[in-house]
C-alpha cells in the first residue's frame, strides 16, 4: 500500500513538474512561481486538462503503434526484397528496436507539445489577450467560447 502512495505521489510530481516548467517557458517566470501557477491553472481548468489527457494518451498510443508497425512492415519487406535468401528476423528486430526508440522520443515531443498548446491556450483566454498572435478561427473560437460562458454564469 505504501508502495502504491508513493508511485502515485511521483506521477503526480512528475506532471506538476512538466506544467510548471511548460508555465516556466510561457510566463518568464521562476519554477516555483510557474508551479504554483501551473497547479492552479490545472485546478481551475481540470475537465479539460482531463480530456486533452486522455485524448493525448490515445494519439500516443496510435501514433506509437503506428511507427513501430510501419517500420516493422517496411522493414520486412525491404529485407524480402533486397535479401530473399536471408532471414529477415535479426534485422528486423534490430530495426524493430530502433523504431520502438524512435517512436517513444517522438510521441514524448508531441505530448509535450500538446500539453504547452493547452497551456497556451487557456494563458490566452484566461488573459484576454489576442491581438496579431492568435490565428483567426482560434481567435473566434475563444471568442464563442466566451460568450457561452458569460451566457451560462446569468
Amino acid at each position: 500500500a505504501v508502495q502504491c502512495c508513493i508511485w502515485c505521489f511521483e506521477k503526480c510530481i512528475k506532471f506538476l513538474n512538466k506544467n510548471a516548467y511548460i508555465q516556466t517557458a510561457l510566463m518568464g517566470t521562476n519554477f516555483c512561481v510557474s508551479a504554483k501557477k501551473a497547479f492552479y491553472l490545472i485546478l481551475r481548468n481540470i475537465l479539460r486538462f482531463g480530456t486533452m489527457a486522455v485524448l493525448g494518451s490515445v494519439v500516443e498510443a496510435i501514433g506509437f503503434f503506428s511507427i513501430v508497425t510501419g517500420t516493422g512492415c517496411i522493414g520486412y519487406l525491404l529485407m524480402r526484397a533486397m535479401h530473399p535468401d536471408v532471414s529477415p528476423f535479426v534485422p528486423l528486430m534490430v530495426m524493430l528496436a530502433v523504431a520502438y526508440i524512435v517512436a517513444r522520443l517522438y510521441m514524448s515531443v508531441f505530448g509535450l507539445a500538446v500539453d504547452t498548446c493547452l497551456q497556451c491556450f487557456l494563458a490566452v483566454e484566461e488573459m484576454g489577450v489576442g491581438g496579431d498572435y492568435i490565428p483567426e478561427l482560434l481567435k473566434s473560437f475563444i471568442s464563442d467560447n466566451n460568450r457561452q460562458i458569460e451566457g451560462g454564469k446569468d
